[in-house]
């Protein structure tokens, strides 16, 4: 009974054995004739006992397998590139285990064409707006190479594209460990027929300079991209209200790149986040002395000052901005604003004075003319603006009502007028 026993085993083995080399005839077969889908479904019955089979024809059924995934991957359904790497691996143990490895640089070579496959896809992917499935792509293609640093970069930044902040997270965490620089060295000439500069490889830009069509060779170094991946990390967290974690970063950041002022910028923005409006106005102070003609930084320094309640800082913020800036309407409105909010601030005090004395009346008065001028002076701002910015609504709408409250009806209706063409 023991020896029929053993029998019965072998042949079921033999059986075994049999089936799966003809499931994978079948499925080189269909693979030849480009039917990736039948030649998957044949050795997906397979599947369960290649384990059990003879080395060798585990082999060609992950090999067959892989290429199968992978004809199926390029055709029609990309979802199939993670089976052919799974298939691949596989394939690779299953390769090193035999103890004489031989397709170690066969399996390599399409780990690379996948990864070259990956990226075209995703660029694809990017340029129809499927931004995360674009991320994910190039972060597998990362894993597969990882010396393409630069693949991880595009995923991260089409994470974000995608609003999948989590994905980009992750993938500028990997970035900031491995120290990525992104900088690299740009080549250029000028063309001397159109006289533009054009960006080229160097040996191409050099050979083109020698022939005598271009001149003026210029080799310039790009900025490294650790303290915009920091900052991103850092912006992440703040859209994740995770405002700790995103100081953190900022503080981190600021240290490698302390002139950066983008970062300072972004960094004044928590501040102002959490309510610490002086640190906010010390940051970007810090960030006008290193971008003096920067008119925005100008004129936040307005408004935090104005929220302030004071004008005087105010308005001489503003002032700066609109020097550098002519067409900067908000400034304008803001200026003008910050005149008619100090007279709107002596009216209180005007109908505080209930009496008809001469010395009451004599005080209204003075008030009155105090208001007065605090009104035609935000209506100059308003007036010289639209010299600059002729026809502007806002503008318009708002020295409007700036002569209604001073009873100047002529104006008023000059204005009306105007914004009813």
């Amino acid at each position: 009974m023991k020896k029929s026993f053993l029998m019965l085993a072998a042949l079921g083995v033999s059986t075994w054995a049999f089936a799966q080399k003809e499931e994978i005839k079948t499925a080189q077969k269909a693979l030849k004739a480009g039917d990736a889908a039948t030649a998957i479904s044949a050795l997906e019955g397979a599947s369960n006992t290649v384990a059990s089979t003879d080395p060798k024809t585990a082999l060609t059924f992950y090999q067959t397998l892989a290429d199968a995934y992978y004809a199926k991957a390029k055709s029609d359904d990309q979802g199939n590139f993670d089976s052919a790497i799974e298939a691949y691996n596989k394939l690779a143990e299953t390769d090193k285990s035999s103890g004489k490895p031989k397709l170690t640089e066969a399996i390599a070579e399409k780990m690379a064409m996948i990864s070259v496959d990956l990226v075209n896809a995703a660029v694809k992917d990017n340029e129809a707006g499927n931004y995360a499935v674009s991320a994910g792509k190039l972060y597998k293609s990362y894993t597969l190479s990882p010396k393409d640093t630069l693949y991880l970069y595009y995923a991260a930044s089409a994470a974000v594209s995608g609003t999948d902040y989590d994905a980009a997270l992750k993938y500028y965490h990997i970035l900031k460990d491995i120290n990525y620089d992104g900088s690299e060295t740009r080549y250029s000439a000028r063309d001397k027929e159109t006289g533009e500069r054009v960006d080229m490889p160097q040996s191409q830009r050099d050979l083109m300079v020698k022939a005598g069509t271009y001149d003026e060779p210029k080799d310039e170094k790009t900025p490294s991209k650790r303290s915009e991946i920091i900052k991103n990390i850092a912006l992440i967290y703040t859209q994740q209200g995770n405002d700790d974690l995103a100081m953190n970063a900022y503080v981190e950041a600021r240290k490698n790149n302390p002139e950066d002022v983008s970062l300072i910028l972004n960094h004044a923005n928590l501040y102002f986040k959490l309510g610490d409006k002086e640190m906010f106005k010390s940051l970007m102070n810090e960030a006008i002395e290193l971008d003096p003609n920067n008119a925005d930084l100008h004129y936040n320094i307005g408004v935090i000052s104005m929220e302030q309640n004071d004008m005087d800082a105010a308005r001489a913020a503003y002032q700066k901005a609109i020097d550098i800036d002519p067409n900067y309407i908000n400034a304008y409105l803001n200026l003008s604003t910050a005149y008619v909010n100090e007279g709107n601030g002596l009216i209180e005090q005007m109908n505080s004075i209930r009496g008809s004395s001469a010395k009451e009346i004599a005080k209204y008065d003075a008030l009155k003319e105090q208001k007065d001028g605090f009104f035609k002076k935000g209506a100059d701002v308003l007036e010289a603006a639209l010299k600059v910015n002729v026809g502007d609504r806002d503008l318009m709408e708002q020295l409007k009502n700036i002569y209604g409250a001073l009873g100047d009806f002529v104006n008023f209706k000059r204005l009306q007028e105007a914004l009813e063409q």
